[in-house]
């Protein structure tokens, strides 16, 4: 169950970092997105990064690490919102004299001293409310306490309490919240560590987690979308195949015309032959303008007509086929997803953002597992599977793979000695674990050796044909 901040965290934040705070000069003020906003903060030879998020879902502050900033998967846009641009016009350059949280309320606040345009010295206030679907940021003046901005405008219709917008005066919230009162504060569960940094791992990993939630969402919106046009397609192909396959028919009626010349039925609309396939006369149509040859060349015409359309058909379906396969990989490969940068791999690999240059030089983050002294490698995505069929993958190595279903392409190295049966089937194990096949049914699991692999020219990334395989039912 998620903790959210209260009280006692936020005055322990603001204990552990005030020395860092009073002093800092704000060198650049970012907005991400409506509900969060990056402070660059430089003093005693140092720049940190304050990170606020006002979502109801998951509000705090805390100073970004490395790790904190990556799990978050941050997007500065192009052009920022207008209370970015507030805030850039108050505050860049600006020095924090103070920071403070008001007792026994989820608030914590920057002080500013910065000069006007008149070069007067003036006192800003940057307040951020952590209070659930409350949240807010609020630059205000201090010696005046008129709102300059806020990063949400109250309006008396959403709140008779208090209104919060430009030109309004700034008042606390009424009464002391009591919710921010807990049993069991944030900060006793984070006790014993860096407060700053136990707060920004907590919240990040939390942040990741809806992040990938929600990239997952769109992308398999996305995908399933087009795997159903492609199985729509692939259907009605099946159908007129099946409907309209009378290749060998033509093929056969114009044999049988070609047999029976000697009837001389020309110009009639029909002539009755045998029929050797079946021991028994059968009507022919023919066309009352040509004659019996020439109705039997129009016969092989339609069967050579008919033999390339089912030709070209068939090719098409087997396209078709090769994507479905392609696409439930995908589909796959993004179920399996638990941090934001595989999901990268993904899009990329969908066309949805460019590959980066370190990206395409970099070897994918393939798992390698051991079993009994041999090394086994598990793609999680097309990209993953097709390094390890196309770098890693030996003559004599052996890959193993669910059937009829999507899943991970497995490696087994060999190198010195040829595995036993255990341990082939300790690798079929691991394809059906990793594979999309519901349990508790049994799946067969396939394998051969690398080099029965081949990667058919201009197909999808990971897909691949094979031969002279076994199977195994897991």
């Amino acid at each position: 169950m998620m903790k959210n901040i209260d009280y006692m965290t936020l005055k322990a934040f603001t204990e552990e970092n005030i020395d860092f705070l009073i002093g800092g000069r704000l060198q650049k003020i970012q907005q991400p997105t409506r509900r969060d906003f990056i402070l660059s903060i430089r003093n005693q030879g140092e720049s940190r990064k304050l990170y606020i998020n006002i979502n109801p879902a998951i509000y705090h502050i805390a100073f970004m690490t490395p790790e904190g900033e990556k799990r978050r998967n941050i997007v500065i846009p192009k052009h920022p919102p207008m209370f970015c641009m507030l805030l850039r016009k108050y505050l860049e350059g600006a020095k924090i004299s103070d920071a403070l949280t008001i007792e026994n309320e989820r608030i914590f606040e920057l002080h500013f001293e910065t000069y006007d345009e008149l070069s007067q010295l003036r006192s800003l206030c940057l307040c951020i409310e952590l209070m659930g679907k409350h949240s807010n940021v609020i630059l205000y003046d201090r010696e005046t306490s008129v709102i300059i901005g806020c990063a949400h405008n109250v309006g008396v219709e959403k709140s008779k309490y208090r209104e919060l917008q430009g030109g309004l005066k700034y008042i606390y919230p009424p009464g002391v919240n009591e919710k921010s009162r807990v049993n069991t504060p944030l900060y006793k569960i984070l006790s014993g560590t860096n407060i700053n940094e136990a707060l920004d791992d907590y919240y990040s990993k939390i942040q990741e987690e809806i992040n990938v939630k929600n990239e997952k969402s769109k992308l398999l919106t996305l995908v399933v979308s087009k795997l159903r046009k492609v199985k729509n397609s692939s259907s009605k192909i099946e159908a007129l195949l099946k409907k309209r396959d009378n290749t060998e028919k033509y093929k056969h009626l114009g044999e049988l015309l070609t047999a029976n010349i000697y009837l001389k039925a020309d110009y009639k609309p029909s002539v009755e032959v045998f029929d050797y396939t079946i021991g028994e006369n059968v009507v022919i149509e023919l066309d009352v303008t040509m004659t019996m040859n020439e109705n039997a060349q129009r016969y092989y015409k339609l069967y050579n007509k008919s033999k390339t359309t089912k030709e070209k058909s068939s090719k098409i379906l087997e396209e078709f086929n090769i994507e479905k396969e392609y696409l439930e990989n995908i589909i796959y490969s993004i179920n399996q997803v638990n941090h934001i940068e595989d999901l990268e791999d993904i899009k990329t690999e969908l066309g949805l953002v460019e590959e980066t240059k370190s990206a395409k030089k970099s070897q994918p983050a393939v798992t390698k597992i051991e079993i009994n002294g041999f090394d086994v490698y598990i793609g999680k995505n097309n990209k993953q599977n097709d390094y390890i069929v196309s770098k890693l993958a030996k003559d004599d190595d052996y890959w193993f793979h669910t059937r009829l279903c999507a899943g991970s392409h497995v490696l087994l190295k060999v190198q010195s000695r040829e595995p036993d049966e255990k341990v082939i089937f300790e690798c079929c194990k691991l394809a059906r674990e990793y594979s999309s096949a519901a349990l508790p049914s049994k799946v067969g699991v396939i394998y051969t050796k690398a080099k029965y692999l081949r990667k058919p020219p201009a197909s999808p990334l990971g897909y691949v044909t094979y031969k002279n395989e076994k199977e195994i039912l897991i």
